[in-house]
């Protein structure tokens, strides 16, 4: 494989590299003699609680796409129960019924309260009280704007498994992530199998970036002047630190990581939500395990952040600049990882020369 730089990055340092082996959630600077290559292996470094789903549908499709996606505790009606006892049938299902603002189990034990929040008077008064159930289940009806953040400040440090009903996917994200914390979980209420699909792949990536990247060591072999190409500038909703950057290469099985503009020099100032990634043709890693060229970011799509030690998060791209540069290419040479049949791998990279590679990190796919 080989790696394109942009000349100003040729210095002394050293790169990471990494191999992707994701688990499924339940519940610019280069020396040449010294590069760092990282491989991917994966351990869960999240310590907060697993977020639970409960799906409310009548769709026999859509509770059988949740099933298989490991989501078995369903919400009916009261009045809708021989429905459950249908889908019983086919498949382990922990039925909850709805009755009278309360939701019970199979055993008639009730074990969630639904409050209800139609005006903003409602939320104000949104509060954890003497009588609800451990499980409190939010229903915000006609509401044009989600006040996520209200119910989790509501409920913080209540003890309570606070869930909201979600129409949509969008809205379900909304509601786990506010205030960076989210609430317990969410009542994804749909007609829609693609909701549910959707959902899963939102959770998938929150266990990929819960995961640690581990690196690698890797060699510079070669540095040369590439001539001229069309290089992307990344610029993404969010503040990188130092250490962190895109994952980018020309082999998707592959990837250096690069540096952000967070620091300073004696050209430029600190951008800090930008990375100089690499020419159109590079592949970049992307939430689920996945990359796309870097010709196809565009505005609203995510990128997987990652730092030096390993850690990653998504992370939202606001604008993408395509612009004519000076390209360099850089070859480092990694030792045989496992699974791997070959003795060594040669990776290369195309960059402008306004990139910088971080010290210890390149990625590998097997």
């Amino acid at each position: 494989m080989a790696l394109l730089l942009s000349s100003s990055f040729v210095s002394s340092t050293q790169l990471p590299f990494s191999t992707f082996n994701t688990d499924k959630w339940n519940t610019g600077r280069v020396n040449k003699n010294s590069y760092c290559f990282t491989m991917c292996s994966v351990s869960n470094s999240s310590s907060s609680k697993p977020k639970r789903v409960w799906i409310w549908t009548e769709s026999k499709q859509v509770m059988t796409a949740a099933v298989e996606r490991g989501w078995n505790t369903f919400v009916f009606l009261s009045e809708n129960q021989q429905l459950a006892i249908d889908w019983s049938t086919i498949a382990l299902l922990d039925p909850l019924f709805i009755k009278e603002g309360e939701v019970y189990d199979s055993g008639d034990r009730r074990v969630g309260s639904i409050i209800e929040v139609s005006t903003p008077q409602e939320l104000q008064q949104l509060q954890p009280a003497d009588g609800q159930a451990e499980n409190i289940v939010i229903d915000l009806p006609d509401w044009q704007v989600i006040p996520a953040e209200n119910i989790v400040a509501s409920f913080q440090g209540s003890g309570k498994t606070v869930f909201a009903i979600s129409k949509t996917p969008s809205e379900a994200q909304i509601f786990l992530e506010a205030l960076e914390q989210g609430l317990g979980g969410i009542v994804l209420k749909v007609e829609d199998v693609k909701a549910v699909l959707a959902l899963k792949e939102y959770f998938d990536g929150r266990n990929e970036v819960s995961n640690l990247l581990s690196l690698m060591k890797a060699t510079v072999t070669r540095v040369d002047v590439a001539g001229m190409g069309d290089r992307v500038c990344v610029d993404l909703c969010s503040l990188m630190r130092p250490g962190e950057g895109l994952l980018v290469g020309s082999f998707a099985r592959g990837l250096f990581l690069v540096h952000s503009e967070c620091l300073e020099s004696n050209y430029i100032a600190s951008r800090p939500f930008r990375v100089n990634a690499g020419p159109v043709h590079a592949y970049v890693l992307v939430p689920g395990g996945k990359t796309c060229y870097l010709s196809e970011l565009k505005s609203g799509k995510e990128v997987i952040v990652v730092d030096q030690k390993g850690r990653q998060r998504t992370a939202v791209v606001g604008r993408v600049k395509i612009e004519s540069r000076p390209l360099i290419l850089v070859e480092a040479k990694a030792l045989a990882l496992a699974g791997h049949s070959e003795p060594s791998l040669f990776l290369w990279f195309l960059v402008c020369t306004s990139s910088s590679l971080i010290p210890s990190s390149i990625a590998v796919n097997g």
